[in-house]
């Protein structure tokens, strides 16, 4: 292994696609290794969590959880604060968004009548109630913390992508978008350029 190795799905909307965000922006030269559903069983016992993504380092042990993979790249990258109370201000955020993304994720693999009752109750309480309070986090932008872009940004963008996709059932895309801080953030990380030159291979 002569390369950082990121291991997550093939899904554009997802903890893995922040890390792979994260690393090209940095123009580090990683493996991006998209598994195959198929593959997760035979893996699932060899990561230290049982989860995705895992981040490797030539020479380290295999780093797992989405925050810790983002904050390393961003601590080494100058894309996360050096003072540390900025930067825990910052991962507060990241954590934030954690929380939303494990409660949809938990409706994934529910049945249909489940999943509209969960979804529901989430486009109707969870979701603004989530979105206030970041919005309360955020200042004059364009970014989370101002005119520099972030790790946390990238967190951001990928999660209001997701909810603004159209593609989660019971939970209407245009409900972000009530949200302008939060669209700001995504609208302004969406035309970075290193992100449109990724998106752009």
């Amino acid at each position: 292994m002569t390369r950082p190795k990121l291991t997550y799905f093939d899904a554009p909307a997802s903890r893995g696609e922040e890390c792979r965000l994260a690393l090209h922006l940095s123009g580090v030269d990683f493996e991006d290794h998209r598994l195959k559903p198929a593959e997760w069983a035979a893996l699932k016992p060899h990561t230290p969590f049982g989860a995705l993504p895992t981040f490797e380092l030539p020479g380290h042990p295999v780093l797992a959880q989405t925050n810790a993979i983002l904050v390393l790249i961003g601590r080494k990258h100058g894309l996360h604060p050096k003072d540390d109370l900025e930067a825990a201000r910052h991962e507060a955020m990241m954590h934030h968004v954690e929380d939303l993304r494990v409660e949809i994720g938990r409706t994934l693999r529910m049945n249909d009548d489940d999943k509209k009752r969960t979804r529901t109750a989430i486009a109707e309480t969870t979701l603004p109630a989530w979105a206030a309070n970041a919005e309360k986090q955020l200042a004059g932008g364009p970014f989370f913390a101002g005119d520099k872009l972030h790790v946390v940004d990238l967190k951001l963008f990928v999660m209001i992508r997701w909810l603004a996709g159209g593609k989660l059932d019971h939970i209407p895309a245009d409900i972000i978008t009530r949200y302008p801080k939060l669209i700001r953030v995504h609208d302004s990380v969406r035309d970075h350029a290193g992100v449109k030159a990724w998106y752009a291979r």
